[in-house]
């Protein structure tokens, strides 16, 4: 084959790509069957997502920037419309933050089930805006921290939203501590927490918190939590200015 016809022979292999992703359905997030909406309130909307392996998502859109926490390893191809494919090997506990307004589909091309909590910003362009212009600010955005049998790391902030990974062995502690604004924790492993809140009208009590499970917490709010379970702890927090 002729040079001139390779390249007229990828154009057209191009063209019939571009085509084959425009013909494509789109659907809201909320509307995709893989995504399951198990939280939301005015700061966010949390997804339980999971796919089999050999399958893919519809085509569907992220209108919010949003924070992805994997569970699990596995390996996808994951296609932004009008862009190439990629594929990604993930590890369990990883996180992202991927900016909004894009649409999008995800094939699970791995030996195990793709799976990950998915947490929309509903209120993204205010706290970028006013992350922007100095008026969030927090007294660290990057480090790690030792705990008596245990880290915090303090991953990244985007949007305004300080993101913390935690991880905890059997009898880790995460000492008093007490946040100023609302936060999301997300579990990534099985474990078992007792919370001791600063509160003497909040009886303490073990929670058991299985893989992809969350709880919302108001602004304010103080505890010191330990790790009463056998198994290590790991679990994600967004904090909210």
């Amino acid at each position: 084959m002729s040079h001139c016809a390779l390249l007229l022979c990828l154009g057209c292999i191009g063209a019939t790509w571009m085509a084959a992703q425009s013909a494509l359905p789109e659907v809201e997030i909320t509307s995709e069957a893989h995504h399951h909406l198990a939280f939301q309130n005015p700061y966010v909307r949390v997804f339980n997502v999971e796919v089999d392996p050999n399958t893919q998502t519809e085509m569907h859109w992220h209108r919010h920037d949003y924070i992805a926490i994997t569970l699990g390893d596995a390996e996808v191809s994951n296609t932004v419309k009008n862009k190439p494919t990629v594929s990604v090997k993930l590890h369990d506990g990883d996180t992202i933050f991927a900016s909004g307004n894009f649409a999008h589909y995800v094939a699970d091309i791995g030996p195990q089930p793709f799976r990950n909590v998915t947490v929309e910003i509903l209120q993204d362009a205010s706290l970028r805006n006013s992350a922007a212009s100095g008026k969030i600010h927090w007294d660290e955005e990057r480090g790690l921290d030792i705990l008596d049998r245990g880290t915090k790391e303090i991953l990244f902030v985007k949007d305004g939203v300080r993101v913390t990974e935690f991880e905890l062995q059997p009898g880790g502690v995460v000492p008093a501590h007490r946040y100023a604004g609302p936060h999301l924790l997300v579990a990534v492993t099985d474990f078992d927490l007792h919370e001791d809140s600063v509160r003497d009208d909040i009886k303490p009590l073990p929670i058991h918190f299985q893989s992809g499970d969350h709880k919302w917490l108001p602004a304010g709010y103080s505890h010191t939590v330990t790790n009463t379970g056998t198994t290590p702890a790991k679990f994600v927090t967004l904090e909210f200015p």
